[in-house]
């Protein structure tokens, strides 16, 4: 776990996902939000919480199962977003101890999930 003095969350997200090609970071519905072409979410940050989630936390797309999984192992940590969490994404909280090996992991599995396969080439290469 890294716990680097004065690097935010958001600042930790942008160095992940925008080491992905061709992303694209923007505000959607007040969160920092990274697109994939500028046309398909892959990751949204609510740094103060969202609705009935009143703690910091990401959303993100997930391959099929993940969700389920993930949330049934560590239900303290992963849950179903709401809006999103029919489509299988993963909401992760990041207020207590974040292992940002792992979020970064989680990112990529969701650009995975999203971008077209000649991206996902790219990312592998």
């Amino acid at each position: 776990m890294d716990r680097s003095p004065g690097v935010t969350v958001v600042e930790r997200l942008r160095a992940i996902c925008g080491a992905f090609p061709e992303v694209t970071e923007r505000l959607s519905h007040g969160a920092p939000t990274w697109f994939v072409r500028g046309k398909s979410t892959f990751v949204t940050l609510w740094e103060h919480g969202h609705h009935d989630n009143d703690f910091p936390h990401m959303w993100c797309a997930a391959p099929p199962g993940v969700q389920g999984e993930l949330t049934a192992e560590a239900p303290e940590r992963f849950f179903r977003p709401p809006y999103v969490g029919h489509r299988g994404w993963l909401g992760i909280r990041l207020d207590g101890e974040v292992d940002w090996a792992e979020i970064a992991e989680l990112c990529q599995d969701a650009y995975r999930t999203v971008a077209p396969a000649t991206l996902v080439k790219r990312l592998d290469t």
